[in-house]
């Protein structure tokens, strides 16, 4: 065998099963992805101080209340469009939700002067479900993470709103 072939011989034993391998374990890794689109069926999303969770969006309902402007409960319907829960969908997934802890609050016990806020998205196999205080005293990170998934939330519930009303 010249060196030109060894080399080449080489590199097909070692290169080729690596990369069968790579493509074999990564294939089965987001085929068994436990959080995909295609097996999304609702979310929810409440907030509120203390306990009284009032404001609330169901996307499998399409029911939607929330106190307005005059300290009154309005209660009214909602649609979101698919490019709407896959954006949501996208964006949880960018901020980490599913790595979030289930409970980020400081004490067991709920102050009634903070807000609350409530995120679950459901899938066919399973489901996230996290409490978010919003004076929550964790790590930076996590809690920007909530906060900008929360401002994303409430901008395409305020986008489709306007939407629904032309």
């Amino acid at each position: 065998m010249t060196l030109k072939n060894k080399k080449i011989f080489l590199a097909a034993s070692v290169v080729v099963p690596f990369l069968a391998y790579c493509f074999y374990y990564y294939g089965m890794m987001v085929k068994n992805a436990p959080y995909k689109f295609n097996e999304f069926q609702y979310m929810v999303f409440e907030y509120g101080n203390g306990d009284s969770l009032v404001n609330k969006f169901n996307s499998k309902t399409h029911n939607y209340q929330f106190i307005d402007g005059r300290d009154s409960l309005v209660k009214t319907t909602l649609k979101l469009n698919k490019d709407d829960l896959l954006y949501l969908h996208r964006k949880a997934a960018d901020l980490g939700f599913w790595d979030f802890p289930a409970q980020e609050v400081n004490s067991a016990k709920r102050d009634p002067k903070v807000p609350y806020y409530v995120i679950e998205f459901n899938y066919m196999r399973k489901s996230k479900k996290v409490l978010f205080q919003s004076n929550y005293q964790g790590n930076e990170k996590l809690i920007d993470a909530n906060q900008r998934l929360i401002k994303e939330i409430q901008r395409i519930l305020s986008d489709a709103e306007q939407r629904n009303k032309k």
